[in-house]
């Protein structure tokens, strides 16, 4: 099947088999790397991602299911050169160990503080009860994402990065 999906800004056409995941057409077709492959069950959030805006768990999505959609990866979060809030909040906060669930902890943080921007410890463990990381308490992921909070100006989350998105578009055809 053919499909057009925007993914951080850049729209791409391919053929795909109906039966590819979104985590693989971002990884192996688009070479979106930061996006992981973690339990293929849906059951970690390592594969988080935004379709459209809102986080999903990209190994539970067919790559067709996107067709025509925004996809926003950990890879393009950064603006300018600057890490995105909660990614700078994250390293910080040294949020991470092995680093292997970070960018779906991230990317599910940011959908997290769009829904809930001032968010106290409570919400953010239950915000965050679909990711999973085997090497922290959770401590350091938690307060991360409280002081990014604090530092996110409000609806800085999944719906400014397709402004931003769209942005990028009309600057790259010329519409700015």
């Amino acid at each position: 099947m053919r499909i057009t999906v925007t993914v951080d800004g850049t729209s791409y056409t391919d053929e795909v088999e109906p039966r590819t995941l979104l985590v693989h057409h971002l990884r192996e077709r688009l070479g979106k790397a930061g996006t992981v492959v973690g339990c293929d069950t849906s059951n970690c959030g390592a594969c988080t991602v935004h379709l459209d805006g809102h986080s999903v768990k990209s190994c539970s999505v067919l790559a067709v299911q996107a067709d025509g959609c925004e996809v926003t990866t950990i890879e393009g979060l950064a603006r300018d050169g600057e890490l995105h809030p909660v990614q700078k909040a994250f390293h910080e906060n040294h949020a991470l160990q092995c680093g292997f669930c970070t960018p779906g902890m991230i990317m599910q943080s940011i959908d997290l503080l769009a829904d809930n921007p001032d968010p106290d410890e409570k919400a953010v463990r239950e915000g965050l009860e679909g990711n999973l990381c085997r090497c922290t308490g959770y401590q350091n992921i938690v307060r991360a994402v409280r002081d990014a909070a604090h530092e996110m100006r409000p609806g800085a989350g999944p719906e400014a990065e397709r402004l931003a998105s769209d942005t990028a578009s009309r600057v790259g055809a010329g519409g700015e």
